[in-house]
């Protein structure tokens, strides 16, 4: 979807500030944040393509005022009171408690969870399925198609209707796009496309500086063939 979130390519950022031995978190809540996280993903209650949609759907003005953990934050709230687990009701209740102080977290009711929370972490969900057989081959010249998606895709706006370059065929893997509306994993071939710099960002890009992003199948078009001189 077109959203404050796909910032490639866009100005007035200013640059990224390099914290000088940045701890893993910079408050405890943060890393109570990443717990709820992986138990969520563990439990199997969203995946992590319906957990990047769910931050694409923050208020612009709220992703640009957050911090990283803040959206995390915002999408679990978000996905769990949409799915059912919690109500806006519960969660106003429990803000309360916490605010006076006076109440600690409540243990989770499965012993074990932790275990399968480092497990999955130490081994990492493996996204590869079969699937068809690649339609691109190394070296085939492609185009982005140049669609106005609503829901999640990985195809960033500052590359749709440009002209790349197969330079990997990384496999078949899970498809983004439908993963995170419950349409199933529909699997296919995913590459990595080369791109001029200049086919991105016009003559004012830096030469010799190619861009390499990883796409699925189904965003990409063959290529006219390009006429001898």
């Amino acid at each position: 979807m077109n959203g404050i979130h796909d910032m490639g390519g866009m100005h007035g950022f200013g640059r990224v500030e390099r914290e000088e031995n940045e701890p893993v978190f910079h408050a405890p809540w943060e890393g109570r944040v990443l717990g709820i996280t992986r138990a969520c993903g563990v439990q199997g209650i969203f995946n992590i393509d319906e957990s990047r949609h769910a931050i694409e759907r923050m208020a612009p003005v709220d992703y640009l005022d957050s911090s990283y953990y803040e959206r995390w934050l915002d999408r679990n709230v978000r996905l769990l009171v949409e799915k059912g687990v919690i109500t806006r009701e519960e969660l106003a209740r429990r803000v309360a408690q916490l605010a006076g102080g006076t109440d600690p977290a409540p243990p989770h009711s499965d012993p074990r969870l932790l275990d399968r929370m480092l497990r999955v972490t130490r081994e990492r969900t493996p996204y590869r399925r079969p699937g068809p057989p690649p339609k691109f081959a190394l070296g085939d010249r492609v185009l982005t198609r140049h669609d106005v998606p609503v829901g999640h895709t990985r195809l960033p706006r500052y590359a749709r209707g440009k002209p790349g370059v197969i330079v990997r065929v990384h496999g078949t893997f899970i498809f983004p796009d439908t993963n995170a509306h419950g349409q199933g994993e529909q699997p296919h071939a995913l590459y990595s496309v080369r791109f001029d710099a200049a086919a991105l960002w016009g003559e004012s890009a830096e030469p010799h500086a190619p861009v390499h992003i990883d796409l699925w199948e189904r965003y990409l078009l063959p290529a006219a063939p390009q006429r001898s001189t």
